[in-house]
């Protein structure tokens, strides 16, 4: 549903939200805290599967990565969209990203895969996207994921 602000700059950017993709595990995708949605992490899911798997710094490029990242932060969109009931002009900031990169132990470009997320979120929001951030590196992610990204936002009433 077309409805703001919001949807005409994703539209403009030639960008669709996918379907919101069902928790892997025990937990909900979304929490609503008065004015602040906390959204659990999300993969680099695409029309029903991972789109990227395996290690940042040995099969998977910083280029690759950085899709997968911006992939996630779609898909954030889309969990952000269903916690402000359909309406994402109620969101007022962008406050935190966690990027989680699969990779190999001396690997050290994990912020400019999270960029990936980090970027689409200031192309979105404008200076309401820009946001403080964690980019951090791990052994594994699951399904096998190479990036998992989550969010905090501030959202109007």
């Amino acid at each position: 549903m077309q409805n703001g602000r919001i949807d005409a700059c994703l539209e403009k950017l030639g960008l669709v939200l996918p379907p919101a993709v069902a928790p892997v595990a025990n937990y909900v995708p979304w929490v609503v805290l008065g004015t602040q949605v906390v959204i659990s992490g999300q993969l680099p899911m695409r029309d029903g599967s991972l789109m990227t798997t395996g290690l940042l710094g040995r099969e998977v490029s910083v280029e690759d990565g950085a899709a997968a990242a911006r992939q996630c932060a779609l898909n954030l969109l889309t969990q952000l969209k269903a916690a402000c009931g359909g309406n994402l002009d109620r969101v007022q900031r962008v406050v935190r990203l966690g990027g989680f990169v699969a990779c190999t132990p001396d690997f050290i470009d994990h912020p400019k895969v999270i960029n990936g997320a980090s970027d689409l979120m200031v192309q979105v929001f404008g200076d309401a996207g820009r946001h403080a951030r964690a980019a951090v590196g791990c052994p594994s992610l699951p399904l096998g994921a190479a990036v998992e990204v989550d969010g905090v936002f501030e959202i109007a009433p």
